[in-house]
């Protein structure tokens, strides 16, 4: 069979929708799993694992962590390194490279993040020490939506799945955008001023043309590091170095990409290991003697109210008004009833939801709270939208995404 070069953003999609909705009913899993020990004999066993201290030194410098903060700022790194990687792709040769294709998921995902960011500030206001979580409702899981909707098979059209998949990943640039202007700590210059260092030399191995991903990991390692000391969140440095990777091979070439090398070497990684680990280590939440009070509190409700209504609504009402008056074309094959539904997925924020939670709320503080509204609001979310989604759709038969 003759292949075309159209070929191969195509098949990209493809293995990009099959890895991240396998990988999100791993998450899911591991998910469950973290429940289970919170709440049974085990759970002084889990909390000891997720409080090990871990020491990494080197020439004198070095990182003394626990276990779980490890896994939040090192291997969540490469999460945002993969994150970058699939927004640059997308942006240059993808879902989102023209006007007509970048606009209804684009402006879907902003009145995504900016609804459930009002709902939750009016459920919680009155209470200063609570408004820092108002970014927590407003980013979509992009394995678990993606694992939910696989779920249905060919009931759902496959630009529905690209439509998902385009707007989670816009979302995931909104996110990046808040945690760097929102959520740092003090900062230091001399870090920051390596930091600084390392993008431009990053930058001049770009306009130089180099391919080789050895030098790009290298200067990737250092920027992490002095990322993580300067203040700033180190999970950036990752997107960072993601931009900076070309995206085409020698001489132009498409078919020897090391954007798309490291992006396919590293998608398996994120979808079956990095993803799962994080979802274990931080969707624990020992429920067992927890009040009415917790539960219903402002901070819980407003997360879970902001995820499952401000997100369909800033979704649907956004992409319907965009359809509506012509300005955009409805996803080939879909109607305004799976439509919504797909924006009630969005509602699903799990693994950037918790993360956000962990920046806002430093030092554990309402730690309980931010897991059980994240859990509420992405369980409604998913459940709502997957019984929708198969209320009002019928299998097709060429649906191959």
């Amino acid at each position: 069979m003759v292949s075309t070069l159209a070929d191969g953003p195509l098949r990209a999609v493809r293995d990009f929708l099959k890895l991240e909705a396998s990988g999100g009913l791993m998450l899911v899993a591991m998910a469950a799993l973290a429940l289970v020990l919170s709440n049974t004999g085990a759970s002084e066993f889990y909390r000891s694992v997720l409080d090990l201290p871990i020491e990494v030194t080197a020439g004198g410098a070095g990182l003394a962590k626990s276990l779980v903060l490890f896994v939040n700022d090192g291997l969540m790194a490469l999460f945002f390194l993969l994150v970058g990687l699939e927004i640059k792709r997308e942006v240059r040769d993808g879902q989102l490279s023209t006007r007509d294709q970048a606009l209804l998921p684009a402006a879907a995902a902003v009145g995504g993040m900016a609804i459930p960011a009002v709902i939750y500030y009016l459920v919680v206001q009155g209470n200063p020490t609570l408004t820092p979580g108002w970014a927590i409702p407003a980013a979509t899981d992009i394995a678990f939506s993606l694992g939910v909707m696989s779920l249905l098979g060919t009931r759902v059209p496959a630009s529905l799945k690209i439509f998902l998949t385009a707007l989670a990943i816009i979302d995931d640039l909104g996110a990046i955008v808040i945690i760097a202007i929102f959520y740092t700590a003090d900062l230091s210059t001399v870090s920051l001023g390596v930091a600084g260092g390392c993008i431009i030399a990053l930058i001049v191995l770009n306009r130089l043309g180099v391919t080789r991903l050895t030098p790009f990991i290298i200067i990737g390692l250092i920027l992490w590091f002095a990322v993580l000391k300067s203040g700033v969140h180190a999970t950036l440095a990752g997107v960072v170095l993601a931009f900076c990777i070309p995206l085409e091979g020698r001489n132009g070439a498409s078919m020897s990409s090391p954007l798309r090398d490291l992006e396919h070497r590293l998608h398996p990684w994120v979808a079956y290991a990095i993803l799962p680990i994080f979802a274990f280590f931080n969707a624990g939440v020992d429920l067992r003697g927890l009040s009415a009070d917790v539960i219903f509190g402002p901070l819980s409700l407003g997360i879970a109210l902001g995820l499952f209504v401000g997100k369909q609504i800033g979704v649907f009402v956004i992409a319907w008004g965009l359809i509506r008056f012509g300005i955009c074309r409805m996803p080939e094959g879909a109607t305004f009833a799976q439509l919504y539904g797909t924006a009630i997925l969005t509602g699903i924020g799990f693994t950037m939801s918790l993360f956000i939670g962990g920046l806002a709320f430093e030092g554990g503080a309402h730690d309980a709270e931010v897991r059980i509204g994240v859990l509420m609001g992405s369980v409604i979310s998913a459940l709502v939208g997957y019984a929708l989604l198969r209320l009002v759709s019928r299998p097709y038969g060429n649906s191959t995404a």
